[in-house]
């Protein structure tokens, strides 16, 4: 393929040459018989972009789940409403995603038989980490006895039991190119062997048309009320010994402070990482920085769930949510993600939240977290080794491109998915506009 007249991100206008591999890139190429030419028209071209925390199989799976968060659902007999209307999947479940508190308060099973058909239901949390089961559910797994119904997600005790799913991965791939994404770094925490070998096979098929980095089995969830601190740092030190990084799950402030304390008592590497990072007291920056950990987070929530952040986080401590600038400031490693599918898969929302923190209602929520549009974009464009470092078009770099509409300053300006005009992965387009 050869790329004409495609604008930099330093404003320089070049001609780009595609194999499987960017072959060169020049003011000037003469087509070659047959190949491939791609018009860019002045329009910005950029690597393609990485996201750097997904979960590729819970999204494929949300595509075909009853969404019940507080944007599709508000009250108990909505929700009765919505799981009484949902059609049963081929494993005989209702499958159902988003659920929060603001919905109908807090959920157990005894709440979930009042509202739920006879028949297996789970709904998980819009946190992710948290499944609530109906009785019938809690029999289906084994779990009949139960005291409450509310299962973690990563618990290989229950979750042996569910059908893996066959959800294709197809759909969510075509999405994503949609945005301009031909890399994800998958965070899931109990992904198997087997899950590595059908991402290879639906890359191999074409189905799946984004390079996948897999975070297990260095990813860790904390959670609150099971913090040993001991056992954490014990584990941080295998995981180094054995060469690997670690990829902690933190998104309350306790769990941050464990984390970094068994980061101290272990050591820390290069490529050591800390997710989501929802919460981040000012005392934790200078331990941060020393550790030299990455924090790979998403300001996208800002603008998702911002007017429950409003409702539920004290005025005094809202400063602390989901930081980017600061960071930065004390010379923090970042990269940006949307944690899809619990978050909105579309990196360009997840950028303009990032520069504007605004909540869906216009309120600014850390209004001293923004940073500049090129920075943002940055943040999407590292490579799963190295997130915080951006990406550049040169030669014999792998050709996974996105070429935009509109020059440069418009991009910045826009961040919007809907300037994508064609994205190429692996040398050929995967997705052009129209």
């Amino acid at each position: 393929m050869l790329i004409q007249r495609a604008t930099l991100l330093d404003r320089r206008t070049v001609d780009i040459r595609l194999d499987r591999r960017i072959e060169a890139v020049a003011d000037r190429l003469e087509p070659k018989p047959g190949e491939d030419v791609l018009d860019a028209a002045g329009g910005a071209v950029i690597p393609g972009l990485h996201d750097h925390h997904v979960h590729l199989r819970s999204a494929a799976a949300a595509l075909t789940s009853v969404r019940v968060g507080p944007g599709e659902v508000r009250s108990r007999n909505a929700l009765r409403t919505a799981l009484g209307q949902a059609a049963v999947g081929e494993d005989g479940w209702i499958r159902a995603v988003g659920y929060h508190e603001a919905v109908a308060g807090p959920l157990d099973r005894t709440v979930l038989d009042e509202v739920s058909p006879n028949v297996p239901v789970r709904i998980q949390h819009r946190s992710g980490v948290l499944w609530t089961l109906n009785s019938a559910g809690l029999t289906a797994v084994g779990l009949p006895d139960h005291p409450d119904g509310r299962l973690r997600s990563a618990d290989p005790s229950w979750t042996h039991a569910l059908q893996r799913s066959d959800a294709g991965l197809g759909a969510i791939s075509r999405r994503l190119s949609a945005f301009g994404v031909t890399g994800v770094t998958d965070a899931t925490p109990d992904l198997t062997a087997e899950d590595v070998l059908d991402f290879a096979e639906a890359r191999r098929h074409g189905e799946l048309r984004q390079r996948v980095e897999i975070l297990a089995p260095a990813k860790r969830i904390l959670h609150d009320d099971d913090l040993d601190l001991d056992a954490l740092a014990d584990w941080i030190a295998v995981r180094h010994s054995q060469g690997g990084i670690v990829a902690l799950h933190c998104v309350t402030a306790m769990q941050l402070v464990v984390a970094i304390a068994a980061l101290k008592h272990a050591g820390s590497c290069t490529g050591d990482r800390i997710e989501h990072g929802a919460v981040i007291p000012d005392d934790c920056l200078a331990d941060l920085r020393d550790l030299g950990v990455l924090v790979v987070t998403q300001p996208n929530f800002v603008a998702e769930r911002g007017e429950q952040y409003l409702t539920d986080v004290p005025a005094d401590e809202r400063c602390q949510l989901w930081r980017v600038a600061s960071l930065c400031r004390a010379r923090i490693p970042v990269a940006l993600s949307t944690d899809m599918p619990f978050g909105d898969a579309d990196p360009w929302a997840a950028m303009r939240a990032a520069v504007h923190r605004r909540t869906p209602s216009g309120s600014v929520l850390g209004a001293d977290e923004s940073i500049h549009a090129a920075m943002a974009l940055g943040m999407f464009l590292g490579t799963p080794q190295q997130p915080h470092i951006p990406r550049e078009l040169v030669v014999g770099s792998p050709a996974d491109l996105c070429v935009l509409s509109v020059p440069p300053a418009e991009v910045l300006a826009a961040l919007d998915a809907s300037l994508v005009a064609a994205t190429i992965y692996d040398g050929a387009a995967v997705y052009r506009a129209g």
